[in-house]
């Protein structure tokens, strides 16, 4: 207890000296750190204070060049504006100066109008003065006219009016014939400029072949296989081809009889392979004939393709396109349809190049514009209405199925449907590409000449150029040369109207006076 009691003793003491020196040392601690933070608040505020004062002396000296700079821009402004009213100052004396000049020409032609305007009444007056005396000085020579004349002023001016009148009628009709004329000269050679040019271009021969109708056997015992025992073989034939066999005298032939030419191609095709084959009976020639058949309907569809193809032409139906060729084995006095189709076409779009219309349209109208004649066996009415129809059905354009109608004998309503008549005329009416008896042409010759001498006034008539040209001389005393103008345009619609005939016919009227005497 003494030694705990001791030990109180002592350490209180120490524990107070201890806490007294560890106050000490942490109140000198305090004030160094409140000294070095006097010291730093000192420092940072005489830095503030330096700050400032640099500050305010650069804005002293920024505020001053702003102020410089104001100042100049104010004076330069002013000295701009300063020459800007002076430039309008000068412009508004230059206009006052040309505004007093602008008064003093218009006061001056104020006097002239005013100087005018008297000088004009002084005039009128005079007119007026002499205007009285021509009307009086009219009215005494009409007075000595109609006393000269034994006629009134009405009937004098009546007269007048009907010699001028008769005179103008006979000048326009003269005026007018001239016109045409010079305007059928101007488009005759231009029109023969163009088909000259487009035959040159397109190389043809000048006779197609025509499909053929018979068929030439090896022998004439070969005859007798064809027709069969009690005639088997040649009644199977003319079923199964829907063609009539003749078989007569001609030696080592026989003929194909039908309307329908690729039934007559199909039974060609038939018999010259049955021919060749050998074996010729009804079970034999049903077999081949299935086989021709087919063969030609794949030919017609070759032969309809390569045409459109040559052409360049597209978006036409197929089954005109069948159609096409199915004009390979149809013929027209001679001549083959599909390559006469194919030459419309080539003159036609050759004809529309050379003056500046749609190529393509003229060269689709070309080839279709006989497209009727592949069915005209079947179907009643005029080649052009079928065709018409049939382009109508497969969606072909007015302006072609106008030129299929329009190619033969009506007016045609476009510029395309003209020219596929033109090539129409062009590539049936060359020399050799058709054929015709000789009845035929007689007929047609005399026809021409029937036709022209039943005019009144026609003294002579000749076809000449194998009638493509009718030249008549009329009276000259009973016809006058209008008559003659008139006379040809009648008998040119009167022939178009009466006739057929490839290409076209020229009709020329001649009027002349011969006055003949001898000197003895």
């Amino acid at each position: 207890m003494d030694q705990i009691l001791y030990v109180l003793l002592v350490a209180i003491p120490l524990g107070l000296a201890l806490g007294g020196v560890v106050a000490f040392l942490f109140k000198l601690s305090l004030k160094t750190k409140w000294q070095k933070l006097k010291q730093e608040a000192e420092r940072a505020l005489d830095e503030a204070k330096k700050n400032a004062e640099r500050t305010k002396k650069d804005a002293g000296y920024e505020a001053k060049g702003i102020i410089f700079q104001a100042r100049s821009e104010a004076e330069k402004e002013f000295k701009e504006r300063k020459g800007e009213l002076a430039q309008l100052e000068k412009r508004i004396r230059n206009r006052e100066e040309t505004l007093e000049r602008k008064l003093d020409q218009i006061e001056r032609r104020d006097q002239d109008f005013s100087r005018r305007e008297k000088d004009l009444a002084a005039a009128e007056k005079t007119m007026e003065t002499r205007k009285k005396e021509l009307q009086d000085s009219i009215a005494r020579q009409t007075t000595v006219l109609e006393k000269l004349a034994g006629l009134g002023a009405e009937e004098a001016k009546a007269e007048l009016l009907r010699r001028v009148e008769e005179e103008s009628r006979f000048e326009s009709a003269k005026l007018a014939k001239r016109l045409e004329e010079e305007a059928k000269e101007s488009a005759e050679k231009k029109a023969r400029e163009i088909i000259a040019l487009t035959i040159q271009r397109y190389a043809s021969d000048y006779v197609a072949d025509a499909t053929v109708s018979a068929v030439s056997l090896p022998s004439d015992d070969m005859k007798g296989r064809i027709i069969g025992r009690e005639g088997r073989n040649i009644r199977a034939l003319e079923a199964a081809t829907g063609v009539d066999l003749i078989v007569d005298d001609t030696p080592e032939m026989i003929t194909l009889s039908t309307f329908n030419p690729v039934r007559r191609e199909v039974a060609r095709i038939a018999i010259e392979r049955l021919i060749a084959d050998g074996r010729i009976h009804p079970a034999r020639i049903e077999e081949v004939v299935d086989k021709a058949r087919r063969e030609v309907e794949t030919k017609i569809r070759e032969e309809g393709d390569k045409a459109v193809f040559d052409l360049g032409l597209s978006g036409i139906h197929p089954e005109l396109v069948k159609l096409i060729g199915r004009l390979r084995y149809r013929t027209s006095y001679g001549q083959n349809v599909l390559q006469h189709s194919r030459e419309v076409a080539y003159f036609a779009s050759m004809m529309a190049a050379e003056l500046g219309v749609d190529v393509n349209l003229a060269k689709r109208a070309g080839l279709l514009h006989d497209i009727g004649k592949a069915v005209d066996h079947e179907v009643e009415g005029p080649h052009q209405e079928i065709g018409a129809d049939l382009a109508k059905k497969y969606g072909e354009s007015e302006k072609v199925i106008d030129a299929i109608v329009t190619h033969h004998d009506a007016e045609a309503r476009s510029v395309e449907a003209a020219l596929v008549a033109a090539a129409d005329a062009v590539s049936a009416a060359r020399p050799g590409v058709r054929s015709e008896s000789i009845e035929n042409y007689i007929k047609r010759l005399g026809k021409l000449e029937e036709l022209a001498m039943s005019y009144k006034g026609v003294e002579k008539c000749y076809a000449i150029q194998a009638g493509r040209e009718v030249r008549i001389i009329v009276k000259p005393e009973e016809v006058t040369d209008e008559a003659s103008w008139v006379l040809s345009k009648d008998l040119a619609k009167k022939i178009e109207s009466e006739m057929s005939y490839p290409g076209q016919i020229k009709v020329t009227v001649i009027r002349e006076n011969r006055f003949v005497e001898y000197a003895k």
